[in-house]
């Protein structure tokens, strides 16, 4: 059986040094809307896909919660039985946090913006607001606009003008796209995070260029009642000149020494990677195109700007040592300098991708085996009235389209679900999800749909849409916390924008400790 562990005896072990893992293990709906600050979100629905690679040493401290104590008690003897040895539960969970007297927090990926928000005081980033930039912009000599998002994210809103390049690749690429030290340089995200990060990170490598932050991105943009593009997709050069190179190594050395960024030779770095006391991520922090091209063996990819942004979503382990590489050291060098201001042990690799490293692969978790059924299959028993169909997938993809009388539900409720009565076909994104989800429904003969939902879609047989079911209420899935704000919802914007600057107000002086922007050396 599980321990208990209590709120006081939490914040204690969150912060004495040794390696932890808290997990959420709610859904990113619920998580978003109030959830401890190092939490790391482990949706149930999904937990036993994600957790070794979050949590790879299995007698890791691991301490789990929910809102009340069931939900986190099924999660955690599930984990003893996949061979995890120290796992507690927070006795009360979530209100029993609270009642404590300790803040929960909205949002994700709330450490790296509450440090976000911290650097931009501790380093006194400067910045631009929508208006000025839009006069720059409109003069004879515009400032050159980066925006430091994933091509995707950029191509779904952007500022007119700007080119892509993310926070990540901002040391690498720099010097091919301003070849001048006059042109003013500023970086924007969709909010405040990337964009101050961004801009400091340029800062720091010692570009002599004026740099700014644009003050609340994209939507400070829209706010300011100014466009923005859709579709765009101009970006950074793909081929890297030499000088640029030769810039970049020159400044990711000044910004190592800076940062105390240390260099870990192959030797090292394979007595990490396969000690039993300590946890090592073994991170590589190149684009999708490099990394899907070659990588190093039980490396997880986790390009720089994004493993900042949001590195509880590649992180799981507190305490843990990150090990970054590159195909040289300029971007691991940059992203383990911030990740060191962060709070983490972070080192980058020498020689990177060519140095022949390798990390043990990850445990594969053994899925019940649950028979299949085809879309001319199901269709049939439909027919006949012998089969309920439950789709699992999101509560905003069954809204938007579904198999005609399927019901929606997600795995920690599946059990509850009292309007099926016959055998049961469950329609997943994927058979993983399918197989975790059969066992909630112990006692019943339960298929999975061969193909998921796109086979049925495929197929061309009649789909039905429900804009209002499930009712919001139900929808523990869905994050509402200002979701619309990309949509033109201007007070979902400014709401989103008070949260982000408000952070600091809610952390104490412990949490608050954690962070160190600024100089280390």
């Amino acid at each position: 059986m599980p321990g208990l562990i209590t709120p006081a005896d939490l914040q204690t072990a969150l912060h004495d040094g040794k390696e932890i893992a808290l997990f959420d293990i709610r859904e990113q709906g619920e998580f978003g809307e109030s959830h401890l600050f190092f939490a790391v979100a482990l949706p149930y629905s999904r937990m036993e896909l994600d957790v070794t690679r979050l949590a790879p040493r299995r007698d890791v401290r691991v301490v789990l919660y929910g809102r009340e104590g069931e939900l986190a008690l099924r999660a955690a003897r599930r984990l003893e039985q996949l061979g995890y040895e120290r796992v507690s539960v927070l006795d009360g969970g979530v209100a029993a946090w609270s009642a404590a007297g300790h803040p929960l927090f909205a949002g994700v990926n709330v450490p790296s913006k509450a440090f976000g928000e911290l650097a931009e005081h501790a380093c006194e980033t400067p910045s631009v607001d929508a208006a000025t930039l839009a006069g720059w912009l409109a003069g004879s000599r515009p400032p050159l606009l980066l925006d430091g998002r994933p091509l995707d994210e950029f191509a779904r809103m952007s500022i007119p003008g700007a080119r892509c390049c993310p926070n990540g690749e901002l040391a690498y690429r720099i010097r091919d796209l301003v070849t001048d030290d006059m042109t003013p340089v500023v970086i924007n995200c969709a909010g405040r995070t990337r964009s101050i990060i961004g801009a400091q990170t340029l800062i720091n490598l010692g570009l002599k260029n004026p740099v700014y932050a644009l003050e609340n991105g994209t939507q400070g943009w829209m706010l300011a009642d100014f466009d923005l593009d859709h579709g765009a997709d101009a970006r950074y050069p793909e081929v890297l000149s030499q000088a640029a190179r030769d810039w970049a190594i020159e400044a990711a050395d000044r910004v190592a020494h800076r940062f105390s960024v240390s260099r870990i030779d192959a030797k090292t770095a394979r007595l990490w990677l396969n000690e039993t006391v300590r946890t090592t991520y073994l991170l590589d922090v190149r684009t999708p195109e490099e990394f899907a091209a070659s990588t190093l063996s039980g490396a997880q990819h986790a390009p720089g700007g994004q493993l900042i942004q949001a590195t509880d979503q590649f992180v799981g382990v507190r305490g843990a040592r990150l090990l970054l590489f590159d195909n040289g050291d300029v971007r691991a060098v940059v992203a383990a300098s911030w990740l060191r201001q962060l709070g983490y042990e972070a080192h980058v690799l020498v020689d990177g991708v060519a140095s022949d490293v390798s990390a043990p692969p990850t445990a594969q978790v053994a899925l019940p085996a649950v028979p299949s059924l085809t879309v001319a299959a199901l269709r049939q028993g439909r027919e006949q009235g012998t089969l309920d169909v439950v789709d699992i997938r999101s509560s905003a993809a069954y809204r938007r389209s579904h198999i005609p009388g399927a019901v929606w539900s997600i795995r920690p409720r599946l059990a509850e679900l009292s309007s099926i009565g016959g055998a049961v076909v469950l329609v997943a994104d994927s058979a993983q999800q399918a197989c975790l989800a059969a066992g909630e429904l112990a006692g019943r003969q339960v298929y999975r749909l061969d193909g998921g939902f796109a086979a049925w879609l495929e197929s061309g047989l009649p789909l039905e849409s429900s804009p209002q079911v499930p009712p919001d209420s139900e929808r523990i899935d869905f994050l509402f916390f200002t979701h619309d704000r990309h949509d033109g919802n201007k007070q979902a914007a400014r709401q989103y924008l008070d949260w982000e600057v408000g952070l600091l107000a809610q952390l104490d002086e412990r949490d608050r400790a954690v962070f160190r922007p600024g100089d280390l050396a």
